[in-house]
């Protein structure tokens, strides 16, 4: 062994066992339990060790990338860094074309900066901007490569102006095995209520839910969840926000239609009235804020278990620039950090609690998400032959969260002066210690990172 965790209370989707060694050799997990011997042991006794966070939804700014004008401070090494430190061990980074870039060659640059740059583990969700004959036949391409999702959204003009296009495409990912993610916002819908913002004068940060209301998200799922009905489609609905939205969605779960849903931790800790506060242009995000009654639906769903996942849709800023004045309620800059916060935030509220158990918690920020992209059980459990991709969970620790000192570019956290309990002593990654005491180690280097191999997607 290179390694052995000894004393470990060992946290998965099935289960709860205590007093389990570890071993660890040539970053896998090669023995559970049993005598064992290695240079180095880590004693976690009274702690959990929980396999290691996959967050399949961020924005991480390649080198060379034009993401339609979106430049977030957060590149693969500052973004990485973040994850590590919040036991995020594989992070999930959308591939956005730029103008005139195919969506192939989106996927190689993307692929060559997180090779060089990247801390830990990452997978790519190509994004389909153009349903042409050749970007729909690099589907396949990008497929048989181990992309095996495809980004979708509805929430930009070109989708209503190629549906059948996007359709095409719908049929082709079933045909592959893959998964479609889906941004479901109603373009004509915002912009009617954006314009009726202009008319009436209304342009201050606080009338930013209005620009982007519930009916445009409760419209776009309808419609994604009825594509993926007709196609075939397994459909994966990304950072849904509200009731109206949920209720679609478990409906047609209840149909047997193949939808999961993605939820995002702003959506279970803020609400709507945010915006009214000064600086509220801080908590920008697409879909907006909603109400109290939304945030305890989205916590009862995760409980039940119609909700799959947690992602935290990283996609970071600094404050001058989400506060910018030069902005107004209908072009807020969207996202912000919380790579470094989604888990220890979670376990928190949800396990400490008392709303989610141990197992469920591990379910939505890991062996889901590796079941759905196609990455289980080399990551998402632990178990012999999966990756030692490990957390040595300290569920007593506290800390206040103060985002200018963090990992991310950003310099601020929406939860800044929050108090928390339940964070990473240790982090490993494929069996290097990366985090110690939340700090990286020299071991987290820019580069360590490799690109996640992929099979079909994987009912859960």
């Amino acid at each position: 062994m290179d390694c052995i965790i000894r004393n470990a209370t060992v946290v998965t989707a099935g289960s709860v066992s205590p007093n389990i060694d570890i071993g660890i050799h040539e970053g896998r997990i090669v023995q559970l339990g049993g005598p064992m011997q290695a240079d180095r042991e880590i004693d976690a006794a009274g702690r959990y060790v929980l396999p290691g966070g996959i967050d399949a939804h961020v924005h991480l700014t390649a080198a060379g990338s034009e993401p339609h004008s979106y430049r977030w401070v957060d590149d693969f090494a500052a973004g990485t860094a973040a994850a590590l430190a919040g036991g995020v061990t594989t992070v999930g980074n959308m591939s956005h074309p730029g103008r005139d870039e195919s969506i192939l060659t989106a996927v190689q640059r993307d692929a060559a900066d997180g090779l060089a740059n990247a801390r830990c583990d990452f997978f790519l969700h190509p994004v389909l901007m153009d349903p042409t004959a050749s970007e729909l036949d690099a589907v396949a391409a990008l497929h048989a490569a181990g992309h095996t999702s495809v980004k979708i959204f509805l929430s930009f003009r070109r989708f209503d102006r190629a549906v059948s296009g996007f359709l095409d495409a719908f049929r082709r990912i079933a045909a592959l095995g893959g998964i479609a993610l889906v941004h479901c916002e109603d373009v004509a819908i915002m912009d009617c209520a954006c314009t009726m913002l202009r008319e009436q004068g209304r342009l201050g940060a606080q009338h930013f839910p209005a620009g982007r209301p519930l009916a445009a998200e409760r419209a776009a799922t309808e419609r994604a969840v009825a594509m993926g009905e007709i196609t075939g489609c397994p459909i994966y609905i990304v950072h849904l926000s509200s009731l109206a939205a949920l209720d679609a969605c478990r409906a047609a779960q209840a149909r047997g239609t193949n939808v999961e849903i993605e939820t995002r931790p702003i959506y279970l800790f803020l609400t709507e009235e945010r915006f009214a506060e000064a600086g509220g242009a801080r908590y920008a995000g697409a879909p907006p804020l909603r109400s109290e009654r939304d945030v305890e639906g989205l916590w009862a769903a995760m409980t039940q278990g119609s909700i799959a996942t947690v992602a935290t849709d990283h996609a970071p800023w600094t404050l001058s620039q989400k506060l910018d004045p030069a902005l107004d309620a209908t072009n807020l800059r969207l996202g912000m950090a919380e790579l470094e916060t989604m888990l220890p935030m979670l376990w928190w509220a949800g396990v400490r609690g008392g709303q989610l158990s141990m197992s469920r918690f591990v379910e939505l920020t890991s062996t889901n998400a590796a079941k759905l992209f196609g990455l289980y059980p080399r990551k998402g459990t632990i178990a012999v032959g999966s990756d030692a991709d490990l957390v040595i969970w300290n569920s007593d620790e506290t800390k206040v969260i103060d985002g200018s000192g963090g990992y991310s570019n950003a310099d601020f956290s929406p939860y800044d002066g929050w108090s928390v309990t339940g964070w990473p002593d240790l982090v490993l990654s494929r069996g290097e210690v990366v985090v110690e005491q939340g700090q990286l180690t020299d071991a987290a280097r820019p580069g360590r990172g490799q690109l996640a191999q992929r099979g079909p997607s994987q009912r859960r």
